[in-house]
């Protein structure tokens, strides 16, 4: 059988969407919808640091492998932090930017990232698609190539092929098939059981109600405010640009069973309003915003409207994005996540490895420690 032919791809909408999605699989975030959503939109573009190089693989017409790579001029949009590494790189007079992302952009997702067919070369397909970056890395004299909250089985090619590993930690909540919100309240300790009544309590007495509206029913309007809600609160904080309206319309009109927004209102009018996509097994926290500050908000729209959901659905897993250790003392428990690296300068690679040693024993000894707080009465 003829080898496969690797063709850079700039524009996904070269890509038929059923030939891209036979290989991304149910995943909402390596979609052609979505990923398509974050380039017609703006969003995920060379304008703001995001240049599409899919490598992909064909025999024939007949697309066998892709990888969402990405040559980036900054680290924004990312949630694996090499900012430190960028300033090293400077401060010793080497470009640190371009460099080469393989990621899902603006998403903390553990998925594949070697998206290839299932045939019996899929291995085969896997291994070349990673020799292929690497080498266009080195052939484009990229600084690195980096690989964002990949699965275990591409972390394992990787690491096979030489590439450094880099763990991190987010808190996902776990659905013990409880019957609804009260017995999910009673499995956790007495302090962090009460702690959520009071937050919940202080809301409604706020006179805030909340509503979940999935992606078939939701309006043009209830995706506009959530933009809204979005662009103020990042305004707020500083942040640079990332998501916009037209992103957020794309991705309703176009994934309308894999979206649920949560939107708070108060004296009839919407004052907050969160993101999630849905699968069957699994509620992903996105994105919020709020034009309004009440205690507990944050909480009930973010966390407490989604774990609810989750019951009501039988939704095994919610995952409540990058970062957040406050989300322990609300039911969701540590879970490590992977990174993998490859750097082009020798001695930056020996004092990234060694400090990824480190890096590596200090997250052990992290999420040791959380779980010994764990906020459940035992164990799970």
């Amino acid at each position: 059988m003829n080898a496969p032919t690797l063709k850079i791809i700039e524009n996904l909408a070269d890509i038929s969407a059923a030939d891209w999605d036979a290989l991304a699989g149910k995943d909402p975030f390596l979609s052609h919808a979505y990923l398509y959503a974050l380039q017609e939109s703006g969003c995920a573009t060379a304008q703001f640091g995001w240049q599409a190089q899919f490598i992909t693989l064909w025999r024939d017409a007949r697309l066998l492998g892709a990888m969402p790579l990405y040559l980036k001029m900054n680290s924004y949009g990312e949630h694996v932090f090499d900012f430190a590494w960028a300033d090293a790189y400077h401060r010793n007079g080497l470009r640190y930017y371009p460099k080469l992302v393989c990621a899902v952009p603006f998403t903390p997702v553990t998925g594949k990232r070697l998206l290839v067919a299932a045939c019996p070369e899929a291995d085969e397909l896997r291994a070349l698609l990673l020799s292929s970056a690497l080498q266009l890395a080195k052939d484009t004299g990229v600084s690195s190539l980096h690989y964002l909250f990949p699965d275990e089985a591409d972390t394992r090619e990787m690491q096979a092929q030489g590439i450094m590993l880099r763990q991190d930690v987010q808190f996902h909540w776990q659905n013990r098939g409880y019957r609804d919100f009260d017995e999910f309240l009673a499995a956790l300790s007495r302090d962090k059981r009460k702690r959520i009544k009071q937050e919940r309590r202080k809301v409604k007495e706020a006179g805030i109600q909340l509503q979940c509206v999935t992606g078939d029913i939701a309006t043009v309007d209830q995706w506009a405010f959530f933009a809204e809600c979005y662009a103020h609160t990042r305004q707020l904080h500083n942040s640079p640009p990332a998501l916009n309206d037209d992103f957020f319309q794309r991705i309703g009109a176009a994934m309308p069973n894999n979206t649920l927004l949560v939107i708070a209102t108060r004296e009839g009018r919407p004052i907050a309003s969160a993101l999630n996509i849905v699968t069957g097994d699994v509620l992903y926290g996105r994105s919020w915003g709020a034009f309004e500050f009440h205690p507990g908000l944050h909480f009930e729209t973010c966390y407490y409207q989604a774990i609810e959901f989750c019951i009501a659905r039988n939704i095994k897993t919610f995952e409540g994005g990058a970062q957040g250790e406050h989300k322990l003392a609300r039911g969701f428990l540590p879970v490590t996540t992977r990174s993998a690296h490859w750097l082009a300068h020798p001695q930056f690679a020996r004092a990234v490895e060694d400090y990824l040693q480190q890096e590596t024993s200090a997250i052990s000894e992290y999420v040791d420690e959380l779980n010994e707080r764990s906020p459940f009465k035992h164990q799970p």
